[in-house]
């Protein structure tokens, strides 16, 4: 409910029960993609109930608060008696949100400085952020793309979806190169009503349309998450010695020696994504970086928190316990 309404922001796991978070390292020799995503979420959901937020917005997400001008012949009279507030009985197009995922399958995501690749991890967070949708009995649709799109699914809500989704994510990646701009025309052309795109990607392309491709995503009314999905090497480019580079898109070999590299390496960088950030602010787009040695429950908050800025929580809620057992995901 709004008077339920909480702040929650990207300090949030500093309050969080830490003792929840799962060390990505751990969950990754997890082989069922399913069975990762489901270890995220239940560890999410308990850390959040014994967070300072476990009283926030519990209530059965088939329900919302009356407000003057709606219906009186959709009042819940039994939910009336047992707690004295008006509730209205939500349709299935009301409750259910269509949400799409677009995720980079690209070669440069086979990256890795750590144990696993930034494309296990994202495709772990992807399998995460479904399975969590599906919780919330919202429609969830993917889209792949390397230097085309590859896969489209469209988003549905009905037994044996996730599964399908889970399937989908499993397919290795076949191109070389990166066209961030390619799936967000697809989904825009593809996707009529209004939902929630969540783009998760290294961005390690060039991003000169990124900002025309997302802003006619916001004006058609949908909501936007953008994650960056990095290694922690790509940012600090932590070699001492000179090597030789293999560019996992184009295959080229490239000499670099990192003393006199390095300066020059962090200032593109930055620069790149301070234009990404630039972009993203201007649309009123949700973005935050995740390293792939960061807990995977970090791009829960990050959910949750643009949720509550755009005012979805408040009327839409977190599943309870009690949802999460009853609902099917196979």
């Amino acid at each position: 409910m709004a008077d339920d309404a909480a702040t929650i922001d990207r300090s949030m796991p500093d309050q969080f029960d830490r003792v929840s978070l799962i060390d990505p390292a751990a969950l990754m020799r997890i082989k069922n993609l399913q069975l990762r995503a489901k270890v995220v979420v239940d560890g999410f959901y308990n850390g959040l109930h014994r967070s300072p937020f476990h009283g926030f917005s519990v209530e059965f997400s088939e329900y919302r608060q009356y407000t003057p001008g709606d219906d009186p012949r959709y009042l819940d009279w039994k939910l009336f008696a047992r707690s004295d507030r008006y509730y209205i009985k939500r349709f299935e197009d009301e409750t259910n949100r269509r949400c799409h995922l677009l995720l980079d399958i690209s070669r440069s995501m086979e990256f890795a400085s750590i144990t696993y690749t930034k494309a296990e991890y994202a495709r772990t967070l992807a399998a995460t952020l479904a399975y969590y949708l599906t919780l919330q009995r919202d429609s969830v649709g993917l889209l792949t793309f390397d230097n085309a799109v590859a896969e489209f699914i469209t988003a549905r809500s009905r037994p044996g979806h996730l599964h399908h989704l889970l399937v989908g994510l499993e397919r290795a990646s076949q191109g070389n190169g990166t066209d961030l701009n390619a799936p967000l025309e697809q989904i825009a052309s593809f996707v009529s009503k209004r939902g929630l795109i969540i783009f998760i990607s290294d961005l390690l392309a060039p991003v000169d349309s990124l900002q025309t491709n997302l802003g006619y995503l916001r004006s058609r009314g949908h909501d936007v998450l953008l994650i960056r999905i990095l290694d922690p090497a790509e940012i600090a480019l932590p070699l001492k010695d000179a090597s030789v580079f293999l560019d996992l898109e184009s295959k080229r070999e490239m000499y670099v020696d990192p003393e006199t590299s390095r300066s020059e390496y962090r200032s593109r960088f930055q620069a790149h994504d301070e234009q990404v950030q630039t972009a993203c602010t201007t649309l009123g787009i949700d973005y935050t970086t995740l390293l792939t040695d960061q807990p995977l429950e970090q791009a829960l908050f990050d959910l949750l928190a643009a949720q509550l800025r755009q005012g979805r929580v408040a009327r839409r809620h977190l599943p309870t316990r009690h949802a999460q057992r009853g609902h099917s995901t196979s």
